[in-house]
């Protein structure tokens, strides 16, 4: 009996119309009327972030899931009556319960069976895995993963010091994003292989507390807190080994990329993880500064952008490197 592959169809992205730049960003912290201002241009200076995208105030995450999704079943003409599966792949969510994946499918009137899946800023990419295993074993013909990350909501405003503003930069950097990937059932392998690895020992470097059965209500969990120091090291400490593993296991290489996607925290960071991973710095697309830091509906974004560029088309090969916390890290190998 042939083997069963799975290929990318398409992607598309939503990116939300007002922009925030890291100036009004320090405009507003300073009118919360603590008393503190941030110093000028700090959050600019340490992670690169110009400006981020917010969606509108009566918008969710299933909003910018949905309005991603519109686009791409547009651009690859796909009848939404033939979408078999709908997973909605997000660090955001509208609420705990019930999946997010329901809003997505009732804001685009489906009626197949649908799941999210959920894991930081690796939730694209895991759920690219997910469709593609299912695919593989004869599961569903044609898979939707809709993404919708709203972090705007996790801002903290209202600053007493320097102490507090410092540990809440990377959350003026977290931009709202939309994206949307069709994974379908090929004759050929389009989507040629993952690999994955986490260490979990170190879930606590980034955290967003509030909701679950740890702190189910007060306002300080609702606020996302990361350790940015305690990430860079754990990730320094897992190390490489992930992504030289399954290019080897996959016969490929850097070099054999039109395009490498990683995930994009803040400039100075990727510049340092480009050279101690040695990802090859001409194949990546930079976006964090324009568009800052837009969690698991990242790698879609850069993929799009790579592709609007003409840096990678049909029939190239493109690599989508995750990083996420929790932590866990792991890379697919796509032709396009």
């Amino acid at each position: 009996m042939p083997r069963t592959h799975a290929r990318l169809a398409g992607v598309a992205v939503h990116m939300p119309e007002t922009v925030r730049t890291a100036a009004e960003t320090e405009r507003r912290v300073a009118a919360a009327g603590t008393g503190f201002s941030p110093p000028p241009g700090l959050v600019r200076r340490l992670t690169g972030v110009e400006r981020l995208h917010v969606m509108p105030d009566d918008w969710q995450a299933s909003d910018l899931a949905a309005a991603a999704a519109r686009k791409l079943l547009a651009e690859t003409g796909t009848d939404p009556e033939s979408i078999d599966l709908l997973v909605f792949a997000a660090a955001s969510q509208d609420m705990i319960e019930p999946a997010t994946s329901h809003m997505v499918a009732a804001h685009l009137g489906l009626r197949c069976p649908v799941f999210d899946v959920k894991n930081a800023c690796n939730s694209v990419l895991n759920a690219l895995e997910t469709a593609h295993a299912l695919i593989a074993q004869g599961s569903y013909r044609r898979i939707l993963i809709a993404c919708g990350e709203s972090p705007s909501r996790a801002v903290r405003w209202s600053v007493p010091d320097l102490r507090t503003y410092l540990a809440s930069i990377p959350g003026y950097t977290l931009s709202d994003a939309g994206a949307a990937l069709l994974v379908e059932r090929s004759a050929a392998p389009g989507i040629l292989g993952f690999g994955f690895t986490a260490d979990s020992r170190c879930w606590n470097v980034g955290t967003l507390a509030s909701g679950g059965s740890a702190n189910p209500r007060g306002d300080e969990h609702t606020y996302f807190r990361l350790d940015g120091v305690g990430l860079r090291r754990a990730f320094e400490q897992l190390g490489p080994g992930i992504l030289d593993e399954t290019l080897d296991r996959l016969g490929v290489g850097w070099q054999d990329m039109a395009a490498v996607c990683v995930h994009q925290v803040s400039k100075p960071y990727l510049d340092e993880l480009t050279g101690r991973f040695g990802l090859p710095e001409d194949k990546i697309t930079v976006t964090v500064t324009e568009h800052g830091n837009a969690a698991s509906a990242s790698l879609p974004l850069q993929l799009v952008r790579a592709v609007e560029s003409g840096r990678a088309g049909v029939g190239d090969l493109v690599a989508l490197v995750g990083l996420a916390g929790g932590i866990s890290m792991g890379m697919s190998v796509i032709r396009l």
